[in-house]
Protein backbone atom coordinates (compact mmCIF):
# COMPACT_ATOMS: atom_id res chain seq x y z
CA UNK A 1 0.00 0.00 0.00
CA UNK A 2 1.29 3.43 -0.96
CA UNK A 3 1.66 6.02 1.81
CA UNK A 4 -0.96 8.27 0.22
CA UNK A 5 -3.53 5.44 0.30
CA UNK A 6 -3.51 5.64 4.10
CA UNK A 7 -4.95 9.15 3.93
CA UNK A 8 -8.74 9.42 4.10
CA UNK A 9 -9.25 12.63 2.13
CA UNK A 10 -6.85 13.95 -0.52
CA UNK A 11 -7.60 16.82 -2.87
CA UNK A 12 -5.60 16.80 -6.10
CA UNK A 13 -5.65 20.17 -7.80
CA UNK A 14 -4.12 22.08 -10.70
CA UNK A 15 -1.22 23.73 -8.89
CA UNK A 16 -0.77 26.53 -11.42
CA UNK A 17 -4.46 27.52 -11.62
CA UNK A 18 -5.45 30.59 -9.61
CA UNK A 19 -9.03 29.32 -9.21
CA UNK A 20 -7.84 25.91 -8.00
CA UNK A 21 -5.42 27.51 -5.55
CA UNK A 22 -8.26 29.71 -4.26
CA UNK A 23 -10.39 26.56 -3.80
CA UNK A 24 -7.58 24.94 -1.79
CA UNK A 25 -7.25 28.06 0.36
CA UNK A 26 -11.03 27.98 0.92
CA UNK A 27 -10.88 24.35 2.05
CA UNK A 28 -7.91 25.04 4.35
CA UNK A 29 -9.76 27.96 5.94
CA UNK A 30 -12.98 25.98 6.45
CA UNK A 31 -11.50 22.57 7.33
CA UNK A 32 -11.58 23.02 11.09
CA UNK A 33 -10.84 19.33 11.72
CA UNK A 34 -7.89 19.41 9.28
CA UNK A 35 -8.95 16.20 7.58
CA UNK A 36 -8.00 17.13 4.02
CA UNK A 37 -4.53 16.67 2.55
CA UNK A 38 -3.51 18.29 -0.72
CA UNK A 39 -1.28 17.56 -3.70
CA UNK A 40 -0.89 19.42 -6.97
CA UNK A 41 -1.65 17.25 -9.99
CA UNK A 42 1.72 18.36 -11.40
CA UNK A 43 3.66 17.04 -8.39
CA UNK A 44 5.32 13.63 -8.34
CA UNK A 45 2.79 12.29 -5.84
CA UNK A 46 -0.07 13.81 -7.82
CA UNK A 47 1.16 12.10 -10.98
CA UNK A 48 1.61 8.85 -9.06
CA UNK A 49 -1.93 8.93 -7.65
CA UNK A 50 -3.38 9.69 -11.08
CA UNK A 51 -1.40 6.88 -12.71
CA UNK A 52 -2.21 4.28 -10.05
CA UNK A 53 -5.89 5.13 -9.98
CA UNK A 54 -6.35 5.44 -13.76
CA UNK A 55 -7.98 8.87 -13.45
CA UNK A 56 -8.70 10.35 -16.87
CA UNK A 57 -6.88 13.70 -16.72
CA UNK A 58 -8.17 14.69 -20.15
CA UNK A 59 -11.65 15.15 -18.67
CA UNK A 60 -10.45 15.89 -15.15
CA UNK A 61 -7.43 18.15 -15.15
CA UNK A 62 -8.23 20.54 -12.35
CA UNK A 63 -9.76 18.92 -9.24
CA UNK A 64 -10.00 15.34 -7.92
CA UNK A 65 -11.06 14.09 -4.51
CA UNK A 66 -9.76 10.80 -3.14
CA UNK A 67 -11.99 9.94 -0.20
CA UNK A 68 -11.93 6.68 1.74
CA UNK A 69 -10.70 4.67 -1.23
CA UNK A 70 -13.01 6.27 -3.82
CA UNK A 71 -12.27 8.90 -6.45
CA UNK A 72 -14.61 11.76 -7.23
CA UNK A 73 -14.16 14.16 -10.11
CA UNK A 74 -15.68 17.30 -11.52
CA UNK A 75 -18.78 18.68 -9.78
CA UNK A 76 -19.22 15.57 -7.63
CA UNK A 77 -15.74 16.10 -6.15
CA UNK A 78 -16.56 19.71 -5.27
CA UNK A 79 -19.88 18.75 -3.69
CA UNK A 80 -18.29 15.92 -1.70
CA UNK A 81 -15.69 18.36 -0.33
CA UNK A 82 -18.45 20.74 0.79
CA UNK A 83 -20.35 17.88 2.41
CA UNK A 84 -17.21 16.71 4.23
CA UNK A 85 -16.42 20.23 5.45
CA UNK A 86 -19.74 20.14 7.27
CA UNK A 87 -21.37 23.11 8.89
CA UNK A 88 -23.39 25.36 6.62
CA UNK A 89 -21.33 24.21 3.61
CA UNK A 90 -22.93 20.77 3.61
CA UNK A 91 -26.26 22.38 2.64
CA UNK A 92 -24.80 22.92 -0.84
CA UNK A 93 -24.46 19.17 -1.19
CA UNK A 94 -28.19 19.25 -2.02
CA UNK A 95 -27.10 20.09 -5.59
CA UNK A 96 -26.12 16.43 -5.92
CA UNK A 97 -29.76 15.82 -6.97
CA UNK A 98 -29.13 17.83 -10.14
CA UNK A 99 -28.23 15.31 -12.84
CA UNK A 100 -24.47 15.00 -13.19
CA UNK A 101 -24.51 15.79 -16.91
CA UNK A 102 -25.93 19.24 -16.07
CA UNK A 103 -23.64 19.86 -13.08
CA UNK A 104 -20.61 18.69 -15.04
CA UNK A 105 -21.48 20.84 -18.05
CA UNK A 106 -21.10 23.91 -15.84
CA UNK A 107 -17.98 22.46 -14.22
CA UNK A 108 -16.39 21.67 -17.60
CA UNK A 109 -17.12 25.18 -18.91
CA UNK A 110 -15.43 26.81 -15.91
CA UNK A 111 -12.54 24.31 -15.97
CA UNK A 112 -11.94 24.83 -19.70
CA UNK A 113 -11.80 28.61 -19.24
CA UNK A 114 -10.16 28.81 -15.80
CA UNK A 115 -6.81 30.17 -17.00
CA UNK A 116 -8.41 32.81 -19.22
CA UNK A 117 -10.87 33.94 -16.53
CA UNK A 118 -8.81 33.54 -13.34
CA UNK A 119 -5.23 33.41 -14.62
CA UNK A 120 -2.42 31.03 -13.85
CA UNK A 121 0.86 30.93 -11.97
CA UNK A 122 4.22 29.95 -13.40
CA UNK A 123 4.69 27.30 -10.74
CA UNK A 124 2.73 25.35 -8.14
CA UNK A 125 1.67 26.79 -4.82
CA UNK A 126 4.27 26.46 -2.07
CA UNK A 127 2.61 25.98 1.30
CA UNK A 128 3.70 28.02 4.28
CA UNK A 129 5.65 26.09 6.93
CA UNK A 130 2.59 25.78 9.17
CA UNK A 131 0.55 24.27 6.29
CA UNK A 132 3.29 22.04 4.93
CA UNK A 133 2.07 18.98 6.89
CA UNK A 134 -1.24 19.17 4.99
CA UNK A 135 0.49 18.85 1.61
CA UNK A 136 1.71 15.46 0.44
CA UNK A 137 5.29 15.22 -0.80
Amino acid sequence: MQQWQKEQHIILFDGVCNLCNAAVQFVIKNDRKKIFKFAPLQSEIGKSIVAQSAINTVDTDSFVLYSNGHYYTQSTAALMVLKTLGGAWKVLYAFIVVPSFLRNAVYKFVAANRYRIFGRKDECLLPTPDLQARFLN
